[in-house]
């Protein structure tokens, strides 16, 4: 699975970015598609994840602010992010799972930059 991610920029609090996410190869294997970020001098957290294009999950930072969607017809996931607060500030990475348990497998897109800042 190779996923291919865009979206990222500066914002003025307040405002909205949206990410997106393209997957290739193996799709049919996927079971769930997620984004995380990563602040400088943080731990890589977990945003939202949508799992068998059904199930959605949102970090308490995320809720009523951001939404997660897949596209099967585009094979992408996007992260539509709105309120933007300046610590939503960080490295933005999508995330595919294939597999369960002892057979899940991880892949990542390349980090894509959100800086909320006036």
């Amino acid at each position: 699975v190779q996923l291919q991610a865009s979206g990222g920029g500066l914002v003025q609090p307040g405002g909205s970015l949206r990410l997106s996410c393209a997957a290739s190869g193996s799709i049919l294997s996927i079971n769930t598609m997620a984004w995380y970020r990563q602040a400088p001098g943080n731990e890589r957290e977990l945003v939202a994840s949508i799992i068998s294009g059904a199930s959605i999950y949102y970090a308490d930072s995320a809720k009523g602010r951001f939404t997660i969607s897949w596209d099967n017809a585009k094979n992408t996931v996007e992260l539509r992010m709105n309120s933007l607060k300046p610590e939503d500030t960080a490295v933005y990475y999508c995330a595919a799972q294939t597999g369960w348990g002892r057979g899940r497998e991880d892949y990542w897109g390349q980090g894509t930059q959100v800086t909320v800042s006036s």
